[in-house]
């Protein structure tokens, strides 16, 4: 079993928990080295690593950025990212000033299907009020009683000729990219299962030309491991790892008790002949984005006690 855990989200973004409760419930549960990835924002890794650093946990400065790549949405991590970077806060800030007229769109056509009161619902779920985006609206058409559940509603609502979905243009790929490697940082593509088993997915055809792309603009990872990949996909993300020569990556993806498909820590290990996504910064273990933290403070420690 794995105790990183380099994919999750705080109320930051779009998930249930604080930094600090987040935290504390990776630590629960076995996780040793964790990166906070909120979706487009970086304003929790401060609170995130202090955290951390009570609970004697190595912790990874992480962001996931929203990304459009053809007629495709992708989400591409950022590990080990300096967010005082210019180029890559600028770049998240104008993704997030979009969100709000893309959240004033989403009311406006669930409630061409009879669901009023869409917008401000949403609102209410979203702590940090710059990052509205469709899981706060899923949480909202639960509560009203549309969906049993937030998986469910994204089977009904919000999805692509579904009441609620609205074509969006983020962030592009080599924006995404060059921000993350800019800031020292490594780029590593987001739950690729998910491109390929939606409605409409990829082609293999199509995949391969993706990671080609990544590789090419200086995309360095692919998530093997991640929540919502079955055993079957773990394999098979390993073969492209292998294929593309990517590290491989892994995360519960977890944003709050109920609505993930797994909690936090204790990932299955990656299938054999995986590198890792931390062999990447091996050659640079004491990197102030991913320093051990210890209760007593910040505490240097050797590379192989590290890079495990």
């Amino acid at each position: 079993m794995l105790d990183y855990d380099l994919h999750c989200h705080s109320t930051v973004s779009d998930g249930l928990l604080s930094p600090t409760e987040l935290v504390a419930r990776a630590a629960e549960r076995g996780v040793k080295f964790l990166a906070l990835t909120d979706h487009d924002d970086t304003s929790g890794l401060a609170e995130a690593a202090a955290a951390a650093s009570q609970q004697g946990m190595q912790f990874i400065n992480g962001v996931e950025i929203s990304v459009t790549w053809r007629s495709y949405t992708l989400h591409i991590i950022g590990l080990r990212i300096d967010p005082a970077y210019k180029p890559l806060a600028e770049g998240l800030h104008t993704i997030r000033s979009g969100r709000g007229a893309r959240a004033e769109l989403m009311a406006e056509s669930l409630a061409r299907s009879g669901i009023s009161g869409a917008l401000t619902g949403a609102y209410q779920y979203a702590d940090n009020q710059g990052i509205i985006g469709r899981t706060h609206f899923a949480r909202f058409l639960v509560e009203s009683g549309y969906s049993k559940d937030v998986r469910s509603v994204f089977k009904n609502y919000l999805v692509k000729g579904k009441p609620g979905y609205v074509a969006h243009q983020w962030a592009s790929l080599p924006d995404a990219v060059s921000w993350i490697c800019g800031s020292g940082g490594v780029a590593v593509l987001a739950h690729p299962g998910r491109y390929t088993v939606a409605r409409k997915g990829m082609g293999q055809k199509t995949l391969r030309e993706l990671l080609s792309e990544f590789v090419d603009l200086g995309g360095q990872g692919i998530e093997v491991v991640c929540g919502s990949h079955t055993p079957e996909q773990y394999a098979e993300f390993a073969r492209y790892a292998n294929e593309f020569n990517l590290l491989a990556s892994c995360g519960s993806d977890f944003h709050g008790p109920g609505e993930s498909y797994r909690d936090l820590g204790r990932l299955p290990d990656f299938p054999l002949d995986c590198r890792p996504v931390w062999l990447a910064w091996e050659a640079d273990p004491f990197s102030s984005s991913d320093t051990l933290l210890t209760s007593s403070g910040v505490e240097r420690v050797e590379a192989e006690s590290i890079n495990r």
